[in-house]
Formats: C-alpha cells, sequence, structure tokens
C-alpha cells in the first residue's frame, strides 16, 4: 500500500545524506542541527500509558513558539536525539522549522516506541467519564496538555496535521476539545474503510491495498515498544501482481497465507456488511462540535483518500454551518504529493506549473501562521480552493459545491455513444460477459506494487476488451467543465445473482495532441514520448458491488435476468473538458486486483470458494423505459 511507503518514506530513519541532494539541502540539513535540539519524551496519559514523543525545539529564545504536532502510526524515526528527521529539511516542513515552530511527533498508543494497546481506527468515545475510558481524541488532549505545560518557550498555541493514516488522528485531535488547539489539517484523512477509503469502496473490497498493508507488515502485532518494524514473513511471487493474486484466488485462500495474527485484517473478514462496527469508526458520525480552524485537503487523484477528504469536509461544513472555519483545498495529486517537491504531473497528464510549492507557500504555510502566530491575513482565503485538471488552473469558490453547479444527466445511447438527450428507442441495451478467471485489469503495465498514477492513466487498453463498455461523445465543440459529486445511474440486468459495477469518466484527447516542447508521434518502443494523440485520461473511477444497491447495511441478490436499477456516487470531480476533446463512460465488473473479485454469485464474498466463482451475462439499459446515465455536475 502506498500509504506506507510514503511515510516510511517520510519519517523514517535516514542516517547519511543521500549523494543525489543538492548543496542547498545539505545547507538546509546543516542549519536545522545548527538551529534545533531534539528532545525523545514519554508524554503520561490519563489512564496511566506513556506515549513516546519527539520533539525538535527551536534555540532562537527572542519570541516564543507555537507548536505543530502529528500523531502517527508509521513510526517517530529516526530514534535517538542526536538523529533528525530528514523531512525537516526535504519536504514540506521546512517551511516551519525556518518559522521556528516546535516540531512535535509521537507515536500512538501501542506503536513503535509508545506504550499500551494500538487499535486500528479506534472509535471515538463521545462519553467518556473516568480515566480509563479513552480514545485518540483523549490521548490527543493528554499530550497537548502536557505539551504547553512543560515545553520551554511556548506560545500556548498548538497545531495538529497529518496525511493519510496520520490525517485520521487529526480528525481526532479536532475531537479533543483542548483550549490550545487552535488550528487542525486532516490531509487526504482516513475516514470511512466500509464506504470510500483505502479497504472498501462502496462496500467492495479493495484487495491489493489491503493485502498488502496489512499483510506486508503493518498489521503484525507489536508485544513490546521497538524501534524496529514488523516484517511480513509471507513467501509470495512479486513480479505481476495480475498473475500472483489471480493464482491466490479467493478470498478466503489470502486469508489461509496470513493465518491467524493480522487482529484488523480478520475484522475486514468478519464484517462484510455496514454494520455498527463500522459506523463506530467513521469520524464523520461525531465532527459536530469542532472548535478549531480546519482545513481539510486532499488529491484528485489520490489512489487511497480522496474520499475522505471530500467527505470529512462535507460532514464538518453540515454540523457546524454556523461556527467552523472549515476550508478545503484539493489539488491535482497524488496520496501526499502536495507536501513533496514536486506537483507538476502526475503520470504522463501534466499540470502547467508546480503545484505543490504553490500551495504550499499560499495556503498551508499562512494557515498555520495566522492561527499559532497570529502572523498575517488569511481573509482571502476561499471556502474551497480546487485545481481543476484540464484547464490546469486554480478557482476559489464561497461554498463546495459551487452555485452554480446544475446536475446534468449524460445518457447511454446504442452504438457507443453518449448525449445529453434520452434515447428513444426501444429494449435497447449494450452487453458483456464477466469471466472472474479473466477479470479487467486496473493498469495496462506489469508491477507488483500498486501504482499512483492509474488514477489518470491512458485508458485505451481497457477500451479494446470485449468485456468493457465503451460510450463516448462526439468531439465537443464547447467546454464542459464539471464540479462536484458523480451519480451513476445504471439499469441493468445480470443472468447471476451478484455482481460489481465500475463506472469511468475519461477524457478522450484530440488525436493530435501532445503537450508542449515534445513530439505527437513516437512511444516507448520508438524512444521517444509517449503518444498522448487520442490519449484516455481516467478523470474517475469507482466501483459498486451490486449486493448493496437497496442498503449497505442489508445486501440483496440479484434475481437473474430481472432488470434493476443500481445507483452509486463517485467521488467529486473538478475537470474541464476541453473543446476538441470528447467525454467517455467506461462501464466493466472487475478491476483486478485493485478490487477483489466478485464470483457473481450471492455468497459470502471473504467465505468464498473458488469454485462459486462464475460467469455473468451483464447487460447495461439504454431505451426509453430504462435510460441508463451518468448524472454530471456541470458548472454554467
Amino acid at each position: 500500500m502506498r500509504k506506507l511507503l510514503l511515510f516510511l518514506a517520510n519519517c523514517l530513519i535516514i542516517f547519511t545524506t543521500h549523494a543525489q541532494l543538492s548543496l542547498q539541502t545539505a545547507q538546509d540539513s546543516a542549519w536545522v542541527r545548527e538551529n534545533y535540539t531534539k528532545k525523545e519524551l514519554y508524554i503520561p496519559m490519563r489512564d496511566g500509558v506513556k506515549l513516546f514523543t519527539s520533539v525538535y525545539l527551536p534555540k532562537d529564545a527572542t519570541e516564543k513558539h507555537p507548536i505543530l504536532m502529528t500523531r502517527t502510526p508509521y513510526s517517530c524515526a529516526p530514534y535517538g536525539e542526536q538523529n533528525f528527521r530528514a523531512n525537516l529539511w526535504i519536504s514540506h516542513f521546512r517551511h516551519y522549522v525556518r518559522e521556528n515552530y516546535i516540531i512535535v511527533t509521537q507515536d500512538v498508543r501501542g506503536r513503535w516506541m509508545s506504550e499500551g494497546e494500538f487499535v486500528d481506527v479506534r472509535p471515538f468515545n463521545p462519553d467518556k467519564k473516568t480515566n480509563q475510558d479513552i480514545d485518540e481524541a483523549s490521548d490527543t488532549y493528554d499530550a497537548i496538555d502536557w505539551l504547553v505545560k512543560n515545553l520551554p518557550n511556548t506560545n500556548g498555541s498548538v497545531g495538529v496535521m497529518g496525511i493519510s493514516y496520520p490525517g485520521f488522528y487529526s480528525t481526532m485531535a479536532a475531537l479533543s476539545g483542548h483550549p490550545a488547539l487552535k488550528a487542525v489539517s486532516p490531509q487526504a484523512p482516513v475516514t470511512d474503510w466500509f464506504m470510500g477509503d483505502d479497504f472498501h469502496h462502496n462496500g467492495a473490497f479493495m484487495l491489493m491495498d489491503g493485502f498488502s498493508f496489512y499483510a506486508g507488515g503493518f498489521g503484525y502485532p507489536r508485544p513490546k515498544p521497538t524501534t524496529v518494524g514488523p516484517k511480513s514473513a509471507l513467501q509470495i511471487p512479486r513480479n505481476d501482481n495480475y498473475e500472483t493474486y489471480l493464482r491466490i484466488g479467493a478470498l478466503k485462500n489470502f486469508m489461509k497465507l496470513t493465518g491467524d495474527s493480522l487482529q484488523f485484517w480478520k475484522e475486514l473478514y468478519a464484517h462484510p456488511n455496514l454494520d455498527a462496527w463500522w459506523k463506530a469508526r467513521n469520524p464523520r458520525n461525531f465532527v459536530g462540535n469542532i472548535k478549531p480552524a480546519m482545513l481539510t485537503v486532499g488529491g484528485l487523484f489520490d489512489a487511497e483518500d480522496c474520499f475522505g477528504a471530500w467527505r470529512l469536509y462535507e460532514a464538518i461544513e453540515k454540523k457546524n454551518a454556523s461556527t467552523a472555519f472549515n476550508k478545503i483545498v484539493m489539488g491535482p495529486w497524488y496520496h501526499g504529493q502536495w507536501s513533496s517537491l514536486d506537483g507538476t504531473k502526475l503520470g504522463r497528464v501534466q499540470f502547467g506549473a508546480n503545484t505543490s510549492h504553490w500551495y504550499q507557500n499560499n495556503i498551508e504555510l499562512p494557515f498555520f501562521n495566522y492561527f499559532l502566530k497570529g502572523k498575517g491575513d488569511i481573509s482571502k482565503l476561499a471556502e474551497a480552493t480546487i485545481f481543476f485538471s484540464g484547464a490546469n488552473e486554480w478557482k476559489q469558490y464561497p461554498q463546495w459545491p459551487p452555485a452554480n453547479k446544475a446536475d446534468q444527466p449524460l445518457y447511454l445511447q446504442p452504438n457507443g455513444k453518449l448525449g445529453w438527450d434520452k434515447p428513444t428507442g426501444k429494449n435497447s441495451f449494450s452487453e458483456y460477459i464477466s469471466d472472474p478467471a479473466k477479470p479487467v485489469p486496473y493498469a495496462e503495465d506489469v508491477h507488483f506494487s500498486r501504482t499512483r498514477d492509474y488514477m489518470t492513466d491512458d485508458q485505451r487498453f481497457a477500451s479494446r476488451r470485449t468485456d468493457v463498455l465503451t460510450f463516448q461523445t462526439d468531439i465537443l465543440t464547447d467546454e464542459v467543465t464539471l464540479g462536484g459529486t458523480l451519480v451513476a445511474d445504471l439499469l441493468t440486468s445480470i443472468s447471476s445473482t451478484d455482481a460489481d459495477f465500475i463506472v469511468k469518466l475519461v477524457d478522450v484527447f484530440p488525436d493530435d495532441f501532445s503537450y508542449p516542447g515534445t513530439a505527437q508521434a513516437g512511444g516507448r518502443d520508438a524512444g521517444g514520448p509517449y503518444p498522448m494523440g487520442g490519449y484516455q485520461m481516467l478523470v474517475r473511477g469507482e466501483v459498486m458491488r451490486g449486493r448493496f444497491r437497496n442498503s449497505f447495511e442489508t445486501p440483496e441478490a440479484f434475481k437473474p435476468n430481472k432488470t434493476e436499477r443500481v445507483k452509486f456516487e463517485l467521488p467529486d470531480v473538478a475537470h474541464t473538458f476541453k473543446k476538441g476533446h470528447r467525454i467517455m463512460i467506461q462501464v466493466q465488473s472487475s478491476w483486478f486486483p485493485l478490487v477483489d473479485r466478485n464470483p457473481q454469485k450471492f455468497v459470502n464474498i471473504y467465505e468464498a470458494e473458488d469454485s462459486d466463482f462464475q460467469k455473468a451475462t451483464i447487460r447495461i439499459f439504454h431505451d426509453a423505459a430504462n435510460s441508463s446515465n451518468i448524472v454530471l455536475p456541470v458548472l454554467k
């Protein structure tokens, strides 16, 4: 899972300066060491458990300094007061050390060097009565309380930020209610692991991310505090994830590989539907009394937690409409790219400028400076600052979605057409055979780790498959700009009792398209650039497990060959289809191994046998009575 790799890259031990670092970077490293002192502390919680905390204190004594904290399950490393984290000079944290922030990182309860028992996405407890009633919000409260009372030269103001899983802990911090906590920025925050983040999307199991994350090391127990991370004992091929996952087979076989040692992996299998266990782990249910200023950040092309950023902001907005300072920023980024040095492109799609630098300098640093240092002016920070891919421009709005949004259905038509007019024919449909033995791959290339680039990948490989339906408009004579949530509204019949539905929104580039400074023709075999003419850019894709079409709590089997509606949301988009492009919709029933295979038989998929998997004929109707469409949030 890319999440673990990202945070290991940013946070784990870097003992020596890499040869690739520039002289300026080396100077920054020396500057940090010269101007900061590192302390390692154990901070007591209300129940007596002590949490390991790394504190980087500025030596400057000319003013008092704010605290910027990140709570993480990914380690405070490097451990040892002489060892400094390299991200203090090679990531966006370099801005904060130049501003003399006190930088705090804490191993959450039960992880790495902290005491206690770790619980994944530990539920928020709104009814704490005794010192034994703890959650991540109370741990944050206790940590903040100790820091402001015991650290030297602090100004008493605290901010919390974190990306991905630390984004979840940032949300929990906002629920702590500590008066010193002035500003919180959940970034790509883990929010709902059943509906849209990381491990499930609309109830469908995101197999590759889940298995690689938990079985790859994160899920193994840590019996006592340690500076050494767990290692997976699994011996599986690491050359072609498509073939490897296909050979392992049903989800039951993955459980056999992992055995009995991965607690949360077992929980995923034990809760196949949206039950009370999942609802308790959804922070959106508890964000009704937010006090600190909130800045939610995410990536339009985040393969892990795009859902969490959009939906957390939305929940805070709805439940705190009259009181909360609640802003959202969404850029054209992969998971955490906004904290990197480069935000100019993702995969083969270019964005025209370094969007990461722009965000860091114009939004994030001013946000924390204002609320923690009383410095600057953020009165012009819009409610929603959103980058629109396609047009490659930032736009600011007083609300999201924008007031000028109009939901317009784009109808699937016979013969692979796509149009704004409702079809008029009778008994018109397109069909394909979905074969779990030969699932549609999520990406064209051969690799083992899930790529981040697939979020903007060329979909021409999928268009060529007979088990993928492709519909496209005529060449656009005017721009079409979308801003908001997509809704897929499919009228379908299947020959079996269950199926998945993957809907993809695609931007088809002109046949003669090329980026400035590159040739149009060529290709890797020819030694030239990738041929962008006719590129089919994935703008948004999402899966819906058909059994949940009427209820995520109570799944229902399909009646074979009966026409039924499958309607579901796709995460928000912000994209302009330029004049000369086309809009394309693709529909398929597998997306492997990104999503586990549906046996296409109404059984508990986590307990299904290899023998349960069967072919199914899927029909998508496009006639006057059953007009399948995609509702687009068109900005007028």
